[in-house]
């Protein structure tokens, strides 16, 4: 009997972790959608307190103020290609690295670290002029370049990690048995480091989906721009008018919280 009412305090006490912790993450997000929808023109509440006078008119102004529509496409079409290449690089380089011998990983492992460490500021003029020379200056690939490199060396050794924890004598079976480095890749090393490969596409996802830098340097033609731009188009526009600022961000979150919304019965499996 006095196992069982420990084990049910150790549940309700994971419980309320688990539902502060959600509050916590939530409550910004329904400060963000009450202060989309407050009224034009009256100074947004300095407490968490609700208004009853709601209105969607500051979602409407987003769309006649700026082509959010397209906007949204060219972020779609970032993240779309992006995320793909950046898994496909990425789990190469890592399994590449976990194929070496130990003082070979050692010395690529230092040298992830060494690039990790270079501050993105640093790549910023040699990236415009390569891009220049090589005609991906205005352009969709301009954002999507770094993908093709892993995106971050820190994605390269997230999957250096899970396919290093998998037992060297695999990988001699599926030798003996025929099968070569891209095989053993997608039948061995990829399906053993699944939770490391949907980590690395949402970190990815994130990572190219709020992206401003690069767009900002690298395109020119408005038609080409993405997401942050627009929200950064609003705040020039308007740097007081806090409902049409908060209605562009919402409509910039709908997607990544949907997606996270649409994945949650992937993530429960996942997890066990």
């Amino acid at each position: 009997m006095f196992s069982k009412f420990k084990r049910l305090e150790i549940g309700n006490w994971r419980l309320w972790v688990r539902l502060v912790v959600t509050a916590v993450f939530l409550l910004p997000l329904i400060w963000m959608l009450t202060a989309a929808l407050h009224p034009v023109g009256r100074p947004l509440p300095q407490t968490l307190s609700f208004s009853l006078e709601l209105t969607l008119a500051n979602f409407s102004r987003v769309w006649q103020l700026v082509p959010l529509g397209r906007f949204t496409l060219n972020s779609l079409l970032v993240v779309i290609l992006a995320v793909p290449l950046t898994l496909v690089t990425s789990s190469w380089a890592g399994f590449s690295m976990a194929q070496l011998p130990k003082a070979s990983q050692r010395r690529w492992i230092v040298l992830s670290l060494a690039v990790l460490m270079v501050p993105g500021i640093a790549l910023w003029a040699s990236r415009f002029l390569i891009y220049t020379q090589i005609g991906l200056y205005n352009t969709i690939w301009a954002l999507i370049a770094p993908a093709f490199m892993g995106s971050s060396p820190f994605f390269v050794l997230m999957f250096y990690r899970a396919f290093r924890r998998i037992p060297v004598a695999i990988y001699e079976a599926t030798r003996l048995e025929g099968a070569g480095v891209l095989a053993s890749w997608w039948q061995i090393g990829l399906p053993i480091a699944r939770p490391t490969a949907v980590g690395v596409a949402l970190l990815s996802f994130v990572l190219y989906w709020g992206d401003f830098i690069s767009p900002l340097l690298y395109l020119r033609s408005e038609s080409h721009y993405t997401l942050p731009i627009a929200l950064q188009l609003l705040q020039q526009m308007s740097r007081s008018d806090w409902p049409l600022l908060m209605a562009g961000a919402v409509l910039a979150t709908i997607i990544p919280v949907g997606l996270f919304l649409l994945l949650q019965p992937y993530f429960a499996r996942l997890g066990h």
